[in-house]
């Protein structure tokens, strides 16, 4: 596949893995990439994961800002096929239509189940047991198309979206050059989405963010895993926010308490009473402090009793 003249499409960490395999095996011949954006609060210019590696391999890099008016300079190029990968904008009709091998995406899903922007998080806050890639065809809509191999994982219990993340970038890696073949030879049977059985996996907004604790412990341990370490859970106590990254389930229910309520204090976790027992926090991060475990919390927390009976909010 050395002379298959390749475009590749993608922006974040997720897409590196497959940029290499295609590095290796076949012939990039550019990259597009979002525009390079301002980062932290010091709002340093910052380049996409994509993009580092495209010129660590001397290859083209090109950044539309919106790529429905500026596919030309995608199309002069004459690629054989173009494969996105997280990429973050809709391609317009004359994209899709141009490459004699197609347009190929690799998604983080067992579509039709997940579309959407955020399926690894949703993955694990949406309690699903077992998750995966599809390469499949780019429809007109968001990740409708056609089909063309898929592959599964467990989602274990000790997951977080951080390790999931790092697991299915090298699946898709994989799977995709393990399918490249098929495309090229036309061997490959189109598999349509079934529409009554899609769900979505949108992106993250800040209210996803925070922590309802009159979920049950199931729930609110899945939404603590599905957003650690990015962009993380928070809840807030004292009028101060508290970011939740990791918990455990204990065994006990309070009748009498509410929901958010910190009703026992561990040297190393902090007991919150939730719908249907109690979760307990064990790393954590108050606002303007680094992130710790709540046994380093506790340790510099003068009045430890004094957190019981207290409402996070």
């Amino acid at each position: 596949m050395k002379d298959l003249k390749v475009i590749f499409m993608g922006t974040p960490e997720f897409s590196v893995n497959v940029l290499n395999s295609l590095i290796r095996n076949t012939n990039v011949i550019a990259v597009v990439t979002k525009p390079d954006k301002l980062v932290g609060r010091k709002q340093v210019l910052t380049e996409s994961a994509v993009k580092k590696v495209a010129l660590e391999n001397n290859i083209k890099v090109m950044q539309p800002t919106k790529i429905r008016n500026e596919y030309q300079s995608v199309i002069d190029l004459n690629p054989d096929i173009i494969i996105t990968c997280a990429y973050g904008q809709f391609l317009p009709k004359e994209i899709l239509e141009y490459p004699k091998y197609g347009c190929i995406n690799v998604h983080a899903s067992l579509l039709p189940k997940l579309r959407g922007g955020a399926p690894i998080h949703r993955a694990i806050i949406d309690g699903y047991t077992t998750t995966g890639i599809t390469i499949m065809y780019m429809g007109q809509k968001m990740d409708n198309g056609d089909i063309i191999s898929q592959k599964s994982i467990e989602i274990e219990k000790t997951d977080n979206v951080g390790t999931l993340h790092d697991k299915l970038s090298l699946l898709g890696a994989e799977l995709l050059i393990e399918t490249l073949p098929n495309i090229i030879s036309g061997e490959i049977n189109r598999i349509v989405q079934n529409e009554e059985e899609v769900t979505f996996g949108y992106n993250i907004s800040r209210e996803d963010e925070h922590i309802d604790f009159n979920k049950t412990k199931i729930e609110v341990l899945n939404k603590i895993r599905g957003l650690n370490p990015w962009p993380s859970s928070y809840a807030i106590l004292d009028n101060v926010e508290i970011k939740i990254y990791e918990a455990i389930i204990g065994e006990d229910i309070y009748k009498e308490k509410s929901n958010g309520e910190i009703v026992k204090v561990y040297k190393d976790g902090i007991v919150i009473k939730v719908s249907d027992g109690e979760i307990i926090l064990k790393t954590i991060k108050p606002s303007g402090n680094k992130k710790m475990s709540v046994k380093d919390y506790l340790n510099g927390y003068k009045e430890k009793n004094n957190l019981i009976g207290k409402v996070f909010r």
